[in-house]
């Protein structure tokens, strides 16, 4: 494996994941699978599958890290806290929780306080390695699929 062709693939299909990554599930795998497609494509070889999930979880750690990043700015930057809560009282309500219970609202308002930022952290450690995982068999897959039917010998 070239390591300066995988950074270059690992970076460019993380990039492009943040956008895939709108496709629940699905958009994190294909991010693994477009990164090991980009390495074949710039280096012209079919990588073994070990590799290929490395690639991908690799890709898969960039389109992580980047949507944190993105969160974070989105929420802490700009102050945007009593909004977000907001955001997550709709998200519950859509999704069958009731929005008005006191109790609920004062779940979500205790995610702001220090232990429930260090769940929240734990939680976004656990979505990191899912992520990950995640990629990692997109990569997997895609080198798989990506082999030649009759190598040559």
């Amino acid at each position: 494996m070239d390591p300066k062709v995988a950074v270059r693939a690992a970076l460019k299909a993380g990039v492009f994941g943040v956008l895939i990554s709108v496709i629940p599930l699905l958009g994190i795998v294909l991010t693994g699978a477009l990164a090991v497609f980009l390495y074949r494509r710039e280096n012209g070889f079919t990588l073994p599958t070990a590799l290929g999930a490395r690639l991908g979880g690799a890709a898969g750690v960039v389109a992580f890290a980047i949507n944190a990043a993105l969160f974070t700015i989105w929420i802490f930057v700009f102050h945007n806290q009593q909004q977000y809560t907001d955001y997550v009282l709709r998200i519950s309500q859509q999704f069958g929780g009731n929005a008005t219970d006191p109790e609920v609202q004062a779940r979500i308002h205790n995610m702001f306080t220090s232990s429930g930022l260090a769940t929240t952290v734990f939680f976004l450690f656990l979505a990191m390695i899912f992520s990950v995982a995640l990629a990692s068999i997109g990569g997997a897959l895609a080198s798989l699929f990506m082999r030649p039917s009759n190598p040559r010998v």
